[in-house]
């Protein structure tokens, strides 16, 4: 099946949303409906052994349709988003070469934000040395003042980054310092280049969110039960959150070490991991919401009832059908 358009974009799909949404599932059953292979756009199932904590697809699932982008990164070693747009782009491109369908899936907006941007060369202006000089230099010096240098050597940068998004401002700096060429002439200059990918995204959402934080605290539960307190405690003492930044700060692991450590009941800690989610669940909705290129499909009646997924499928189906996706 013919998986690229006459204009040399690869046919692809991404159904994203907030953890616990349903959106694994359903990707699966478009895989094995489309003769699709998943491709993880998620920022933590790219470490290897992590697996309960960032919910990654099951042994059976994974022998049932393929997956991609899922352990392909040593805990130790930080991942980020130029590191996954590159991957992801190549892959999906071998992925459609051999006739079958990309099918992104996952909750990392940002991920998918950099894969519809495109290869943006600003992205792999990247040091590690420069960015810890910056973090530095913000500790000793202040947000404001980490804002006026951006300012005087990126003015349109400044302009649209807060100075008190110490991150954002941080990585405009590095970019500029790095590569010599000002974040914001990287970012007009890859608005120019043609995308190669631009996936018909499907956007799971919920009228009513406490149907949605119920499907969280049952799934907390569920990882408990599967050994997510042992596999915090390995990984703990393996050194992988003393090593990478980003591993510790991943929900379901960081809201455990407490009662790990003997500073929290175990009771208590759960009841943190699940509120966390919750509000990282709110964080991703609100995400996926501002984005005009997701299509909302809701998962819920106006009445606050779980649908059948039967009737989220079909639905799916429709949307897919309306895009071309999928002949009717």
């Amino acid at each position: 099946m013919d998986r690229v358009e006459q204009t040399g974009k690869i046919k692809s799909i991404a159904i994203v949303g907030s953890t616990a949404s349903g959106k694994s599932a359903l990707a699966l059953a478009a895989a094995k409906h489309l003769d699709g292979e998943i491709l993880s756009v998620d920022s933590m199932q790219v470490y290897r052994t992590m697996d309960i904590g960032t919910a990654k697809p099951t042994a059976a699932e994974q022998a049932a349709v393929r997956h991609h982008l899922i352990d392909i990164c040593d805990p130790k070693t930080p991942f980020s988003a130029a590191d996954f747009a590159p991957q992801a782009l190549a892959c999906a491109k071998e992925v459609a070469s051999r006739g079958k369908l990309p099918i992104f899936c996952g909750g990392t907006g940002l991920y998918l934000d950099s894969l519809m941007r495109g290869d943006a060369p600003s992205e792999t202006a990247a040091d590690e040395g420069v960015r810890a000089e910056l973090r530095t230099f913000a500790e000793v010096n202040g947000a404001q003042a980490l804002h006026t240098r951006l300012a005087e050597v990126d003015p349109e940068s400044a302009e649209q980054i807060h100075a008190n998004n110490v991150k954002r401002v941080i990585r405009a700096l590095e970019v500029y310092l790095v590569s010599g060429k000002p974040k914001s002439a990287w970012d007009r200059e890859s608005r120019l280049v043609p995308k190669a990918i631009e996936p018909v995204v499907i956007g799971l959402a919920y009228h009513e969110r406490e149907l949605l934080y119920t499907r969280i605290d049952r799934r907390v539960d569920a990882m408990l039960e599967m050994g997510l307190l042992e596999e915090t405690r390995r990984l703990d003492a393996d050194g992988v959150f003393a090593a990478n930044g980003t591993a510790a700060a991943a929900i379901g692991y960081k809201e455990l070490l407490p009662a790990i450590h003997g500073e929290m009941p175990l009771s208590e800690a759960v009841e943190t991991l699940k509120r966390a989610t919750r509000r990282y669940a709110k964080r991703q909705m609100t995400w996926f919401s501002a984005k005009e290129y997701v299509q909302p499909l809701r998962c819920d009646t106006e009445d606050g009832e779980m649908r059948p997924f039967d009737d989220i499928f079909a639905e799916l189906c429709e949307m897919l059908e309306e895009k071309g996706i999928l002949k009717p």
